[in-house]
């Protein structure tokens, strides 16, 4: 388990199983939050994490998996879509320069 400092993130994955509902719409939301900080974020399924990703948010549920498909990146569980504590904790660390674990 890792970190990365929030001013070196530069791409961030949320990555799902096989649907495209509600991670796509996290993903989006995370697009406009992190715009200005000239971070790029995707929608990818989770054994396709891209090699170029500095954090994978995905569900809980599939953290084992990400963390199999993507060793060595930083993977960040939530247990709720939208509003999820570890996702806000995300976006503050971009913001501020803070750590983000995973």
């Amino acid at each position: 388990m890792g970190s990365i400092n929030g001013k070196d993130i530069h791409k961030v994955v949320v990555a799902c199983d096989a649907g495209m509902g509600s991670s796509v719409m996290l993903a989006s939301q995370l697009r406009k939050q992190l715009k200005k900080y000239s971070v790029t974020v995707e929608h990818t399924p989770v054994n396709s994490i891209p090699g170029d990703a500095d954090v994978v948010i995905t569900h809980n549920g599939l953290a084992a998996r990400a963390r199999a498909a993507a060793p060595d990146k930083i993977v960040v569980p939530f247990q709720v879509f939208l509003g999820d504590p570890a996702v806000t904790a995300v976006v503050k660390a971009i913001e501020s320069g803070g750590e983000v674990s995973g």
